[in-house]
């Protein structure tokens, strides 16, 4: 077959790499100037590893990215560590991941002990039912309960109102009573004190999986943006770009719900309906280049209390403060110290509205909320990344609503990050996704067609 992807992120490599396995020609067309999509990453003149645009980290218990790595031959370049996450409060910041122990499971334990304001029932309470949540086998039953409501009602009012509706503000904005509670448990269910990188950064890695894509034969067209996704009567789909494009026996995009609209403007109406009522927020990431270390207690993600959704309520004006260069060395960039000012948004929040200059004069004075030295001053550089499609948004029942991934159109396929649900996005699900849509598209080119 001939077989075109739109988008190379890791989904779109992943599908490549076993289609072409299985001998099919394929073609990859990326709007942007890189491979990696939201896990792409830049480089300063200074430094020798890449930076992701959006803070970007592994789970241990990420086995399908790294299982593709293992086949690539290139699994001993990821590397695993165990920093420190910590919960800002008026005292300080209160460690929540410390390994003070050789188990990242009861460290966890020990830490949740010493939890400050709350008492022992429900520090007692907190612990227990969060380790329940966390070995769930499959907690796709728990959609029909928000996570506030669950919360509160499990957790205990003192651990909702500390930490979890906190954090459920900071993630949503004001759509945080409305998440369901199978994607809360998803987050605990595969989340570890043992984080993992990659050498070089996660660019690095989506450019190994990319060449060993195109060692297979795939083509790859960067700057690509497409068009238009038409049907061809007989002759399969064909993908229009400003300069290049064809026909193909079968399209798979990887784009957004949104983008996906655009590109196919004449879908079923009971398909285009699943697509538009996806709902998802954007993503921001300051990133500032200092000359010293923020953080001076070694915490690598701070976590940061909202009681409000509106932002200028709150504490501190965006969701997370990462000091990635408490987690890795310093070294690999030149010796700055690398700090994400990191906020999910709503598309049309006004942040995105808003000049660097503005975002920056925002953002900076809370600071000294976590360092009182803290000046602008320490700052050598800065950048500022934006996306509007960033995180899906599940509500009840979200799986019931869901678009398939094989569309009403013969030979088109769809898979985004709202599809890897109840897990959260990331570069393993969509990797675990295009290898899913892979084995759908092979089955299906064997097999007469289910599509209309």
């Amino acid at each position: 077959m001939r077989i075109a992807i739109i988008g190379a992120g890791a989904t779109g490599l992943a599908a490549a790499y076993d289609l072409a396995k299985a001998g099919h020609s394929v073609t990859i067309f990326e709007s942007g100037p890189e491979v990696g999509g939201l896990a792409a990453g830049f480089r300063d003149t200074r430094w020798d590893w890449t930076l992701e645009k959006f803070y970007h980290h592994w789970f241990a218990t990420d086995h399908d990215i790294l299982q593709m790595l293992d086949e690539i031959g290139c699994a001993d370049k990821a590397r695993f560590y165990a920093p420190t996450t910590s919960y800002w409060h008026e005292g300080g910041n209160f460690a929540l991941d410390k390994p003070v122990l050789p188990s990242g499971f009861l460290s966890r334990i020990v830490n949740v002990l010493n939890i400050p304001s709350m008492s022992l029932i429900d520090r007692l309470r907190m612990g227990l039912v969060s380790g329940m949540v966390a070995f769930i086998p499959n907690g796709l039953f728990l959609e029909k309960h928000t996570a506030d409501s669950w919360s509160r009602r499990w957790m205990g009012q003192a651990a909702h109102e500390r930490f979890w509706k906190p954090m459920l503000i900071g993630k949503f904005g004001p759509l945080y009573d409305q998440v369901n509670m199978a994607w809360f448990w998803a987050r605990m269910n595969k989340r570890t004190a043992r984080l993992g990188t990659y050498v070089g950064g996660f660019q690095a890695a989506l450019n190994d999986i990319a060449e060993a894509v195109q060692m297979l034969g795939v083509v790859i067209h960067l700057n690509a943006s497409i068009e238009q996704i038409a049907m061809v009567e007989g002759r399969g789909l064909k993908v229009e770009t400003g300069t290049m494009g064809g026909d193909f026996d079968q399209v798979l995009s990887t784009t957004s719900p949104s983008g996906m609209l655009k590109l196919v403007p004449h879908l079923p109406e009971a398909y285009a309906s699943r697509l538009h009522n996806l709902h998802s927020i954007g993503a921001q990431c300051l990133i500032l280049a200092l000359d010293r270390q923020l953080m001076t207690d070694g915490t690598y993600w701070l976590n940061l209390p909202a009681t409000s959704p509106h932002k200028d309520e709150n504490p501190f004006p965006f969701l997370a403060l990462v000091e990635h260069t408490n987690y890795l060395p310093k070294e690999h960039y030149g010796g700055d110290h690398l700090v994400y000012l990191g906020d999910y948004l709503a598309p049309d929040h006004e942040y995105f509205r808003m000049s660097e200059a503005e975002v920056v004069s925002r953002y900076l004075p809370s600071l000294t909320r976590v360092n009182s030295n803290f000046s602008p001053d320490w700052i050598r550089k800065r950048w500022l990344f934006r996306s509007p499609y960033a995180q899906p948004v599940p509500f009840i029942d979200h799986s019931q609503h869901l678009p398939d991934i094989r569309t009403p159109v013969s030979g088109l396929y769809f898979a985004s990050m709202s599809q890897v649900y109840p897990w959260d996005r990331g570069t393993n699900y969509a990797v675990e996704m295009g290898r899913r849509v892979a084995r759908m598209m092979i089955e299906d080119a064997s097999t007469p067609s289910t599509q209309d």
